[in-house]
C-alpha cells in the first residue's frame, strides 16, 4: 500500500508567487485533484481535505488565490477578490496555472483531473469548466454561480457536480436558475444537489464560529455533498488495479 508524501512548493502566475500544497500517494495515483479554497484562500481545513483524497488515492493539490496564503480579514479577503475577478480572462488564468501545476507535480500515468471549491472556489472550478479546460469532472460546494462569461454550446467539457444550499442568501433562487439555463443552452453534463433549509458555507464546521445567519455549518449536507462527490470520482475516475495489488 502507497504511503502519502506532501510538498510545499510555490509557483508562479505572471510576477505574482503563489503557495501550493500537495498530497498524493507514492504510487499509483487514481487522478489529479485541484482543491480551490474559498475567499480566505487556503487553510488547515483544505490541507486536511488534500490529504484525505490522498488517503483514498488521489493527487491532491491546493492552490493559491491571492499570494498572500490565508486572508483572516474579511474585508482584505473580499477586495483582494474583486480586484480578481475585475478582469475575467485573469481570473481563469490564476487557475489555469494551478491546473498546470498539478499536472507536473502529481504522479498520475495518466491525464485525469478533476477541481473541487468551496464558495469562492465552487465559483472558480465552474469558470475553469466554462472556459473548456481539458477536465474529467468539476464540484462546487455552496459555490457562487453567477458569471460574466456564460458557456457556449460545446465548450463545456467537464462533467459539474453543484452541490448548494437552498436557503444561501449568497446565492438567490434566480442566479440558480440562470445557471441552470445556462448549463442547458450550453449542453454540459451537469448534476445539481440541493440541500433544504441549508445556507452558505456548510462544509465548514468552523462556519458557526463566524456568527452569521448567512454562513452555518451542517453537517447532513456536508457528508451527504462529499458522498455525492466520491459516487461521481468512482463513476468518472475508475480504479484500476496496480501492478502491487494484482
Amino acid at each position: 500500500m502507497s504511503s502519502i508524501e506532501i510538498q510545499n512548493f510555490t509557483y508562479h502566475h505572471g510576477d505574482v508567487e503563489l503557495a501550493g500544497y500537495i498530497a498524493q500517494p507514492s504510487r499509483y495515483p487514481r487522478a489529479g485533484i485541484l482543491i480551490v479554497p474559498t475567499i480566505a484562500g487556503p487553510n488547515k481545513l483544505m490541507r486536511d481535505r488534500a490529504r484525505w483524497l490522498a488517503s483514498l488515492g488521489y493527487s491532491a493539490m491546493v492552490c493559491d488565490i491571492y499570494g498572500q496564503g490565508f486572508v483572516e480579514d474579511m474585508h482584505i479577503a473580499r477586495k483582494l477578490a474583486d480586484e480578481l475577478r475585475a478582469d475575467a480572462q485573469y481570473y481563469r488564468e490564476r487557475f489555469r496555472c494551478a491546473l498546470e501545476e498539478l499536472r507536473s507535480r502529481s504522479r498520475l500515468s495518466n491525464r485525469r483531473i478533476g477541481a473541487i471549491g468551496y464558495c469562492m472556489g465552487g465559483e472558480a472550478v465552474l469558470e475553469m469548466a466554462r472556459s473548456g479546460e481539458d477536465l474529467a469532472l468539476v464540484v462546487s460546494f455552496h459555490g457562487l454561480l453567477a458569471t460574466p462569461l456564460p458557456a457556449e454550446r460545446g465548450t463545456v467539457k467537464a462533467r459539474i457536480l453543484v452541490c448548494h444550499g437552498r436557503a444561501d442568501p449568497l446565492v438567490p433562487p434566480e442566479q440558480v436558475r440562470s445557471f441552470l439555463e445556462e448549463m442547458d443552452v450550453s449542453e454540459a453534463d451537469c448534476h445539481m444537489h440541493i440541500y433544504s433549509g441549508v445556507v452558505h458555507g456548510f462544509t465548514d464546521p468552523a462556519s458557526d464560529a463566524r456568527s452569521l445567519e448567512a454562513v452555518k455549518y451542517n453537517a447532513s449536507a456536508d457528508r451527504q455533498s462529499k458522498a455525492a462527490m466520491l459516487s461521481m470520482f468512482d463513476e468518472i475516475f475508475e480504479h484500476k488495479k496496480t501492478p502491487d495489488q494484482q
